[in-house]
């Protein structure tokens, strides 16, 4: 038998057979920092939600020792309504989504800072247990919602290396795979609170 005729043949397998396992590589190792991500983006979601969830206890403790304080329950409310009216798809996130979400968490953020500073003005309400609980429950969830803020970012540091290296980027591209934004620092965080006694 004559290896030598065969040799060509041979050589367009190895040659193919190498393209594919470089090409599927770089989808499969893509992949699952994809799903890292999404799982990462859920947990982001599930702090937003526990957050969402504790408003409306928040407000009706609040609503039974403040009742002249309706304009700031109303805000919270409102702030709350629009943050879960947006909703994100982790493999489509796009930068102006992911700032619009931060925008209107921000906005549930600050409208709840508003509510805890007008708590000051009532004694019994800081002194009530269920307010307290609530209010310790509220710092509890804001920490979770950093940590998996940071954690999202995290995870996508390394999705974005992977697709954003040559030649990985080409084949990104032709699979579909886009780069993922990450959380930013809200608008006027780099400036000190103004603190008022």
């Amino acid at each position: 038998m004559d290896f030598k005729k065969f040799l060509p043949w041979i050589v367009v397998v190895v040659v193919i057979f190498a393209i594919y396992s470089w090409a599927s590589g770089i989808y499969n190792k893509a992949m699952p920092l994809e799903q890292d991500v999404k799982e990462s983006w859920g947990n982001v979601n599930t702090s937003y939600q526990r957050r969402n969830d504790l408003i409306p206890n928040l407000v009706n403790t609040v609503k039974g020792y403040a009742e002249h304080e309706k304009s700031t329950l109303t805000a919270v409310i409102e702030a709350r309504a629009k943050a879960t009216s947006i909703t994100i798809d982790p493999k489509n996130i796009t930068p102006e989504q992911l700032a619009a979400f931060n925008s209107a968490q921000s906005g549930v953020s600050s409208s709840l800072s508003k509510l805890l500073v007008s708590v000051e003005q009532y004694p019994n309400l800081k002194a009530d247990a269920s307010f307290m609980k609530l209010q310790d429950e509220l710092a509890s969830t804001e920490n979770q919602i950093l940590t998996a803020r940071t954690r999202f970012n995290e995870a996508v540091k390394p999705y974005n290396n992977n697709i954003n290296t040559f030649p990985r980027n080409i084949l990104a591209g032709m699979y579909g795979l886009k780069e993922k934004p990450y959380f930013e620092a809200v608008a006027g965080a780099d400036k000190p609170a103004e603190v008022k006694f």
